[in-house]
């Protein structure tokens, strides 16, 4: 059996399970379902949830095999791919730079802490900077592209 088979049985298998799971939450219906789920009895989703989670995990690490593997084997997309990841980082550093961190209180009453008030500043901060320069290079583009013409 080759590596095509062996994923198209697979992903069939994990398919029809879904649906089986899926059949069986639609036959207890919303009402019995949020009755167990208030005495916390979830075995009712669990399983579908679990599916879920198993093929997410499953595709997560075969697309990051397959990236690596392409990346390995071409020594120049290995050198953009680091340049980009770099720069990334970069952005990421400067928006820690550019943010503060004060202890902040929350509306259920606990207080986010100063690390996390800073590293949510660098999220907001490192946001609007890759906004910026996604806006930039397609303005630089757009009028590359007009110059050129």
């Amino acid at each position: 059996m080759n590596f095509q088979n062996f994923i198209k049985i697979s992903s069939g298998l994990l398919g029809v399970l879904g649906v089986i799971f899926l059949l069986r939450i639609m036959g207890l219906g919303d009402d019995q379902i949020k009755m167990d789920a208030s005495i916390g009895d979830f075995s009712s989703v669990t399983p579908l949830i679990s599916l879920a989670l198993m093929i997410l995990s499953i595709a997560i690490v075969v697309t990051l095999i397959f990236s690596i593997m392409n990346l390995a084997s071409d020594p120049k997309k290995l050198k953009k791919a680091m340049i980009a990841s770099s720069l990334f980082l970069l952005v990421i550093a400067i928006g820690y730079g550019l943010s503060e961190g004060n202890e902040t209180p929350m509306k259920d009453g606990k207080v986010l802490s100063a690390s996390g008030s800073r590293w949510v500043g660098t999220g907001i901060v490192s946001f609007y900077m890759l906004t910026v320069i996604a806006f930039g290079s397609m303005m630089f583009s757009s009028i590359k592209k007009i110059i050129k013409k």
